[in-house]
């Protein structure tokens, strides 16, 4: 199962979104081998649920925890772990300060893993590919946490899985820069996350990343059918530091922007 985890993650990642899975193709088709950067997935602060727990899942397969990550406007804290073996992709988990937020917020974050089973919460590497295990979904509760926090709606509606994979620049052969990988893509017609400008971060931070507007999907509410925006596809530009070796963490400046790449108010074309 461990040794799984990963790969299956990308197979519901991958096979859930329509958009994921065209601009993955289209890379492939250019340059035969894609090779991630980061998946992040997304969780509340509580005990039962939060990065800690999640972590133990990759812990277990040999990562280690790097940094720790602020985001005081989207009132969320996030760390990553890196293995070291580097060709394997790094691992990024934010999660909801939930008391910050209206009490209807923690309430709804207590209830969601009051319904999830105990054979998920006694298993991190089960929990994270479990999607939602909280039946029935309310649309009228989607909406009272969309007033709160895009995340927190969109971890009720989806639930336990990866949010976004990210596509390495740095391993790809026929793109110089992250210029050209942007050009590419709206040229195919997809629609860029475009808060802040397309290009987060810089050569001097050592990281520039892009991404993709999440492509909504039909989920099911007791209310019937609704259209959400559910994962985006990121890709990330890493620079050497002094030492020569390629920057391997995070700008929270640029995290904070990229969040946004699931809004519901901002629709992909």
């Amino acid at each position: 199962m461990a040794d799984s985890l990963i790969p299956t993650l990308w197979q519901q990642y991958y096979q859930s979104n329509p958009g994921v899975k065209q601009v993955y193709d289209l890379f492939v088709e250019r340059e035969a081998k894609v090779v991630n950067d980061h998946i992040a997935l997304r969780t509340f602060d509580l005990d039962p649920i939060n990065i800690e727990v999640l972590a133990q899942a990759f812990l277990e397969l040999g990562y280690q925890e790097a940094q720790t990550y602020e985001f005081p406007i989207k009132k969320l804290i996030a760390k990553h772990y890196e293995h070291e073996d580097d060709t394997k992709p790094k691992i990024f988990i934010s999660q909801l300060l939930t008391q910050q937020f209206l009490p209807i917020v923690l309430d709804i974050a207590k209830k969601i893993v009051a319904a999830i089973p105990d054979e998920l919460l006694e298993d991190p590497k089960k929990l994270l590919i479990s999607g939602v295990s909280w039946h029935p979904l309310k649309y009228a509760i989607y909406q009272e946490l969309l007033e709160q926090s895009e995340y927190a709606a969109w971890l009720y509606a989806f639930g336990f899985r990866a949010n976004h994979f990210t596509v390495s620049i740095n391993h790809l052969k026929t793109f110089d820069n992250i210029l050209e990988v942007n050009a590419y893509l709206k040229d195919k017609g997809f629609k860029l996350n475009d808060f802040g400008g397309e290009v987060k971060g810089s050569a001097e931070e050592l990281l520039e990343q892009s991404s993709i507007m999440a492509l909504p999907v039909s989920v099911e509410f007791e209310e019937g059918s609704f259209d959400i925006p559910l994962s985006y596809y990121e890709f990330a530009l890493r620079y050497p530091m002094e030492n020569g070796k390629l920057y391997s963490g995070f700008v929270a400046a640029s995290a904070d922007k990229l969040f946004q790449s699931t809004d519901v108010g901002k629709k992909a074309e």
